[in-house]
């Protein structure tokens, strides 16, 4: 890596910057990548262009990535099989009777989105299709349809003590110990400081939060509120001009409606939970791990899906045989004609994850992080909101959660420790905890992240439109986070904060509909839309 200075925040933030402006993410990403190529190379542009693609190939070529790669595919002809099949169909008839109006179906989501909990990438690609067919006929936008995904899966993820993400974060965690010395410097395990830093993950809290208050009040901001108003009246999902990353119904066809059956999605879906279970247990050690939190942490997430998805897909392709309504000629067509539905997904997560090794190359991380810690670790109650911004900034330019994590944490709990001095109080917790909640907010805001592009596709919703529509979600909790941290500054107990941000989130949420109101000319209160029988 080579010092760039600031220089180095160019790839990303023009990437960024051109992705709003233009809407078209293929370009904006290249040209991200490729500023970061020239600066590396000096300015040379035919060598710029040729490291961009050496990126591009090392990115390809890295086993995680191909497996992850392979997963988008057959997780695009798994939902193909689901679909052509009726189980979407035949699940919404089974559930329309109860859940009939938009608002039950935001707060299915909702519920689901929580009780998937083990990972965040399968928590998308689990609830997506599963409520899709229904809240496309309770119009519900697919923009509120991809903000329900995104908005539950990384902060459940990584509120759950049984998760890849605890594994992770505790890895980290160690890691930053070993620069004090050892865990017996500080007298605990790395798994006891992450436990009593989920108070202070305030950002997942309050995000997870907030998506309840929309779904049950039905109030909306900023443009959510045009987008979802646009679903109720006129009943089109998509905004004229949308590029939804992955469209099912276009590629596979008319649904198999000769024998809907629920067994249709439940076989094929819970096939899929059990052997990402499975996967993630025996990948991480199996047997052999000392416990479930460090089989999930060590676990190899992109082997555990993709074996999970193949096992769907043969079960999707049994059940159409089965059923007697496909031959095997045309399941076959529907498992190519379903992968074929997520090929510009993949192109777009190539993109994004070269330009992490753009920004990589450059320096991106480290130099925000050389420029803003150490100053404020004079003022060691501030620590943790810096440490908030900090992760903030660098998840929202890297586009990488795990990435952010495993730069700051090592930087950030030795800081924390010493600035405390060296006791473990609420500093230290609210440090680790700040340093989750800062990587998570830039991941769903950015369009570079793997995890916002996740949402898109299993959502089928325009990535920006996502991106644009979320945004203001993600802002405003941010904001009542940042409000929490410096109350703990004053010395309030994180029991405390957590309600007191659940009363700001509201009472934001009907000041900042009722602004949007004046602004649009819309209903405070999207309206409510029932199916009738």
């Amino acid at each position: 890596m080579s010092d760039f200075g600031v220089l180095s925040l160019l790839p990303p933030l023009v990437a960024i910057a051109l992705c709003f402006i233009t809407k078209e993410v293929v370009v904006s990403l290249f040209l991200g990548i490729f500023i970061g190529a020239l600066l590396v190379t000096h300015g040379n542009v035919f060598s710029a262009v040729a490291l961009s693609w050496d990126w591009a190939a090392e990115v390809i070529t890295d086993p995680w990535n191909a497996r992850y790669f392979l997963f988008i595919f057959l997780m695009g002809s798994g939902i193909g099989l689901v679909y052509k099949l009726g189980g979407g169909m035949a699940l919404t008839k089974k559930l329309e009777k109860t859940i009939n109006t938009s608002r039950r179906g935001e707060i299915l989501g909702w519920i689901m989105g929580v009780i998937v909990f083990f990972n965040d990438y399968a928590n998308t690609a689990i609830v997506g299709p599963a409520i899709r067919s229904l809240t496309d006929k309770l119009r519900i936008s697919r923009e509120k349809l991809s903000y329900l995904l995104d908005s539950t899966a990384s902060p459940v993820a990584g509120l759950s003590p049984i998760s890849d993400w605890a594994g992770y974060q505790t890895n980290v965690i160690r890691g930053a110990l070993e620069t004090l010395g050892g865990a017996a410097i500080v007298g605990v395990t790395a798994y006891t400081i992450w436990l009593r830093s989920i108070p202070y993950m305030f950002y997942c809290w309050f995000a997870i939060a907030l998506v309840g208050i929309i779904a049950i009040t039905h109030r909306n901001f900023g443009p959510m509120m045009v987008h979802e108003h646009r679903a109720r009246t006129t009943g089109k999902l998509l905004r004229d001009g949308a590029k939804p990353l992955s469209s099912i119904e276009t590629d596979v066809g008319e649904v198999i409606t000769k024998k809907l059956t629920v067994w249709s999605f439940i076989l094929p879906i819970a096939t899929f939970i059990g052997l990402a279970l499975f996967g993630l247990w025996w990948t991480g050690g199996g047997p052999e791990a000392e416990s479930l939190t460090e089989a999930l942490g060590n676990a190899d997430v992109a082997t555990a899906l993709l074996w999970a998805v193949f096992g769907m897909t043969l079960v999707g392709i049994a059940l159409g045989i089965g059923l007697k309504v496909m031959s095997l000629t045309e399941a076959m067509e529907t498992v190519i004609n379903g992968a074929k539905t997520m090929l510009i997904a993949n192109t777009i997560m190539l993109l994004a994850w070269t330009i992490k090794v753009a920004c990589d190359a450059v320096g991106t991380a480290p130099y925000v992080i050389d420029v803003t810690l150490p100053y404020v670790s004079k003022v060691p109650g501030l620590l943790p909101v810096a440490i908030f911004l900090v992760c903030m900034f660098v998840s929202f330019a890297t586009g990488t959660s795990w990435g952010t994590m495993g730069i700051v944490t090592p930087i950030a709990l030795p800081l924390a420790y010493y600035a405390a001095g060296q006791q473990l109080n609420w500093i230290v917790y609210a440090s680790a905890g700040a340093v989750l909640s800062g990587a998570i907010f830039g991941d769903h805001c950015s369009p570079i992240s793997d995890t916002t592009i996740c949402s898109s596709i299993f959502a089928g919703d325009d990535h920006m439109d996502h991106v644009t529509t979320q945004m203001p979600y993600a802002i405003f909790a941010a904001v009542v986070s940042i409000i929490g941290y410096l109350l703990a500054l004053l010395g309030l107990r994180w029991y405390i904060i957590l309600p007191i941000g659940l009363v700001l989130l509201y009472v934001g949420t009907v000041v900042l509909s009722r602004w949007y109101t004046k602004k649009y000319g819309l209903p405070e209160v999207t309206p409510v839309f029932t199916v009738k029988e």
